[in-house]
């Protein structure tokens, strides 16, 4: 069974991954790892599934119900595989398997067993080698609990590690291939943008559009979208996280759509927002242009040594400053900068970081070696290789306190940023953000 169609990141990449982890492993150790497991929808059917994400980055394997343990010995090392057994039966019903005989040629690992042997083989190792220290995942997926918990308690007394500290940063920095893999994820999520605009018009239902989109994806080899597609006519733009997608799209109203395709298990992450009419009003195109302003300032200034914190710190002065403009707020702009009252109309961060996550892993902090894994200040300086998005709002419910022209409208304006030596690269430039290109396009179909 050949795998190179399900993963396109070479094989030799996998094993790498594999090797920087035993390097960042103490000696006398043991490391494991769960995969996803397949989620009921109702009664007997499934939901799609979606491999669990640092046991795709370490293997590239897409079966659930496996384990993947890596353990380094008096300077040795061995990766051991367990997964489902080969079962002609089960195979007839619900697809193949690679099977325990095929695991190490196909995924170059040393050893493979089946799953139903994990639990008795793992206490084995760890009573006759007496490892000192076990790397696990501290926050585990609720299916893989009882057997972290297994793992867990023969540690008792002994070191034990969280292993998100070694993954997430390396994930945070991307590869070559893995950078090919997001353009495109990028190129394909701006086409379905594009398609979204050319199909939008008044009393089409949101989730048609959404459909649209799918549709984009999937004929370009993305058969999935990263996250579920946010497609958000008037009022409801001003929802940050609208997945309902079910109401008619009105003349007049704008319509917000937050949508990515997921390309080779990597992200595409793009907002846009366009009138329903294919025509800004005067008070959209105020607020629009805000918003676009500030993306085009935010996109200037992420760069390698920069950090995310001080390029939020410099937008929320310009939106607060354009929101006093329009008459939306009032008052000393340094105070209402003092006193977060913008957040009532910008209540999100500017962006974070892509990869095989949507919201993908990685620590945000400068003290980050310290230990400072949690902390809320994005101040770590961007760095070559990290990518990240870049999506400042405005959202100005139809219940605020704000002149009548400019309520119910919620404008995101999101691109996706690849920190390079010369700068950033945007990956998803291909899809309009200005005002007389969206017009034109909505116009020309």
């Amino acid at each position: 069974m050949d795998l190179a169609y399900l993963n396109q990141i070479p094989a030799e990449e996998f094993i790498q991954r594999r090797q920087r982890v035993f390097e960042q492993m103490h000696d006398n150790s043991i490391t494991v790892l769960f995969s996803a497991c397949e989620q009921t929808r109702n009664n007997d059917c499934t939901y799609p599934f979606r491999q669990e994400s640092n046991f795709w980055y370490l293997t590239g394997f897409n079966e659930p119900d496996s384990a993947l343990v890596m353990i380094k010995k008096d300077g040795h090392t061995e990766t051991c595989l367990f997964l489902r057994a080969k079962d002609p039966l089960m195979e007839t019903w619900n697809g193949r398997r690679l099977g325990v005989n095929d695991a190490p040629s196909q995924l170059n690992i040393d050893n493979a067993y089946t799953i139903e042997d994990f639990r008795n083989k793992f206490a084995t190792w760890v009573k006759e080698e007496h490892f000192d220290t076990l790397y696990i995942k501290t926050h585990q997926q609720k299916h893989a609990i009882p057997n972290a918990d297994f793992c867990r308690n023969l540690f008792v007394n002994k070191q034990i590690i969280d292993l998100s500290h070694i993954l997430d940063e390396m994930r945070l920095f991307k590869s070559r291939n893995e950078i090919a893999l997001m353009q495109q994820a990028g190129q394909i999520s701006a086409l379905g943008h594009i398609r979204a605009m050319k199909e939008t018009r008044p009393n089409r239902f949101e989730y048609e559009i959404a459909s649209e989109m799918l549709h984009e994806f999937n004929r370009h080899g993305a058969r999935y979208e990263s996250y579920g597609s946010i497609v958000a006519g008037g009022n409801n733009a001003c929802i940050l996280h609208y997945t309902e997608n079910d109401q008619p799209l009105k003349d007049g109203d704008l319509l917000l759509i937050d949508a990515g395709c997921e390309f080779a298990m990597y992200a595409g992450d793009i907002s846009r927002t366009f009138p329903v009419n294919g025509k800004f009003s005067d008070a959209q195109r105020d607020l629009y242009n805000l918003v676009l302003d500030i993306q085009k300032y935010a996109i200037k200034h992420l760069i390698p040594g920069n950090c995310i914190q001080d390029v939020n710190d410099a937008i929320v002065r310009i939106l607060v400053e354009g929101l006093v403009k329009l008459g939306i707020m009032q008052g000393d702009v340094d105070e209402l900068i003092k006193t977060e009252a913008y957040r009532q109309f910008y209540m999100h961060g500017l962006g974070h970081w892509l990869g095989l996550d949507v919201h993908d892993v990685g620590s945000y902090s400068k003290n980050c070696d310290n230990g400072d894994r949690n902390s809320k200040r994005r101040d770590r300086p961007l760095e070559i290789g990290m990518v990240l998005t870049v999506e400042p709002g405005i959202y100005i419910s139809e219940n605020a306190d704000v002149p009548e022209k400019y309520k119910g409208i919620g404008i995101r304006i999101e691109d996706n940023l690849l920190m390079t030596e010369y700068g950033n690269k945007v990956l998803t430039s291909a899809v309009p953000k200005e005002i007389d290109e969206i017009e034109a396009l909505m116009q020309n179909t």
